[in-house]
């Protein structure tokens, strides 16, 4: 009996020097035998994926990147087995090229082993009919017919502004989110959200954006999804996923009650591929998932692309002045404001681009990698660089939108630069790169299927409020409420974004009163 706290002494001991045997060894490799261990980078990220994932628990994991950028150069290594390039080249290498495909992590999204959307569907046959089918919803032609509604979610919004005793500042996030989910219910499935209107579906914006912090830390750690470890972290915020759950549920069985062809949304489209015998690969319970995709992924990012751009107009009076006159002589009323009007507003455009440019709404890094079939099928090369197979590699779009190389002086708010006039090759040479490396809907086959209805929504908006309404920043403390490094608009990475602010003033101008009448700002 006297020799059994030895005995287990000693086990203990041989436990322990195992385990930091298996350590040294661990961290060896990394160091010394992987083959990234070349790649300049951060110490601790060479050895483990918790450096990005403690940064996404902050969301400010672009700006870490950023920073890295300067410090290491065009690429450097964020985790043991992932790259984060800086160049327009390798913006085209990475998701131009039909070898790759989204890696294991973006499993982490999945509520379930068998649910897939557009957005998590590894396989690259699956992630095809899935895009055809959602793009169909958000093409030009669909978005044309889709005008008329999107219009009325606007004038809403318009009145909101006016109704504002004592012309108080107004924080334009929340009106923002509302309005853009009011829109993404509509396109989505003819449903009225109302939460420009009504307080009980304003929590969506809120707890969307809760849902999609967890999942970016998720994916910026492989061992949550590698062994689902999401399943039971979401059992912690059970009450509030199931509150967003029902009412998604509402919206679709409302729309399954009306007739497929009723209207022209989402639902016309999925649900005919529902009912296809030749396709069995989008079952009814896909248009669950493709749901909370569709209604993240149009809502969050729209609202905040609106919000920067009201952020910067407010902040440099030339551009805003130049917008201003470029909307109030393009129109002779404010009824006469539509798409196919808006589309010769070239300056219009450019504040949009220069906003999405400074303050892209997915700020984080879309990881790829070479598909498993592909391996032994020649070599993956990204931007002059021999991909090792198993390495994840993406581009970072708030570092490549600051880089000096492709927009000089990055952090000054110029939507002039997209507006180079002239035949020059240096001119020339000048708006190539520009565009190039422009990413703010990212590039290739999975590129944004909602980029028509992000301008469209984008650019009635702004123009309505420019035609209808004046505004300045808050003074004091509110106005400096979202102003981030350099004075540009501060975002928080949760894969897509968040943000404070801005806080503006709004002041209703005579056309205002036109059009909607006295009554509308004061009832």
């Amino acid at each position: 009996m006297t020799n059994l706290p030895i005995l287990s002494t000693g086990s203990a001991a041989y436990v322990l020097y195992s385990l930091l045997y298996i350590a040294v060894l661990g961290l060896s490799y990394q160091l010394l035998l992987h083959p990234l261990r070349n790649y300049p980078g951060p110490l601790v990220a060479k050895l483990t994926n918790g450096y990005a994932g403690y940064f996404a628990i902050k969301r400010n994991l672009h700006l870490q990147i950023w920073r890295n950028h300067l410090k290491y150069g065009p690429v450097f290594r964020l985790g043991p087995d992932r790259l984060v390039f800086n160049s327009a080249t390798a913006l085209r290498d990475i998701y131009q090229n039909e070898r790759v495909t989204k890696p294991p992590t973006y499993l982490a999204t999945q509520s379930n082993p068998n649910a897939h959307s557009t957005w998590n569907s590894l396989d690259r046959d699956m992630h095809r009919r899935k895009r055809k089918l959602v793009g169909r919803a958000t093409t030009e032609a669909s978005m044309r017919s889709f005008e008329t509604a999107m219009t009325e979610q606007v004038d809403i919004f318009i009145r909101g502004l006016a109704r504002n005793h004592n012309q108080q500042p107004i924080n334009v996030k929340n009106r923002c989110s509302y309005l853009s989910f009011d829109i993404i219910g509509l396109l989505s499935f003819g449903y009225a959200l109302n939460l420009q209107t009504d307080e009980q579906n304003q929590f969506l914006a809120e707890q969307l954006a809760h849902g999609n912090h967890r999942m970016n830390v998720y994916m910026q750690i492989p061992v949550i999804p590698r062994y689902k470890l999401q399943t039971w972290i979401n059992l912690l915020f059970r009450q509030e996923r199931e509150k967003t759950a029902r009412l998604i549920e509402t919206m679709i069985r409302n729309r399954m009650a009306d007739d497929a062809n009723a209207r022209r949304d989402l639902f016309s489209f999925l649900a005919d591929a529902v009912n296809a015998k030749d396709d069995d690969g989008l079952r009814l319970g896909d248009l669950w998932y493709e749901a909370f995709f569709f209604i993240i992924a149009g809502g969050d990012t729209t609202a905040t692309a609106l919000s920067a751009t009201l952020f910067y107009l407010s902040r440099n009076p030339e551009c805003y002045s130049k917008l201003a006159t470029e909307i109030r002589t393009t129109f002779r009323k404010g009824t006469e404001i539509s798409g196919k009007g808006l589309a010769g507003c070239q300056y219009l455009r450019a504040c949009i681009d220069e906003s999405l440019r400074m303050s892209p709404p997915t700020p984080g890094t879309l990881w790829r990698h070479l598909a498993p079939e592909e391996e032994g099928r020649g070599p993956f090369v990204v931007d002059g660089h021999v991909i090792p197979n198993g390495t994840m590699v993406g581009v970072n779009a708030y570092s490549l939108h600051h880089n000096e190389e492709y927009f000089p002086n990055p952090f000054k708010y110029d939507p002039d630069r997209w507006l180079i006039t002239g035949n020059s090759d240096s001119k020339a040479a000048q708006r190539k790169a520009m565009h190039d490396a422009f990413a703010a809907f990212s590039i290739g086959s999975r590129g944004c299927a909602g980029k028509p209805t992000a301008y469209l929504e984008l650019s009635l908006s702004l123009a309505k409020i420019l035609w209808y309404h004046d505004f300045e920043t808050a003074p004091g403390k509110l106005g400096q409420v979202g102003v981030g490094q350099q004075g540009e608009f501060q975002l928080y990475d949760i894969f897509t974004s968040t943000h404070d602010g801005p806080y503006l003033v709004f002041k209703p101008r005579d056309t205002f009163a036109e059009d909607f009448g006295n009554a509308a700002a004061h009832g």
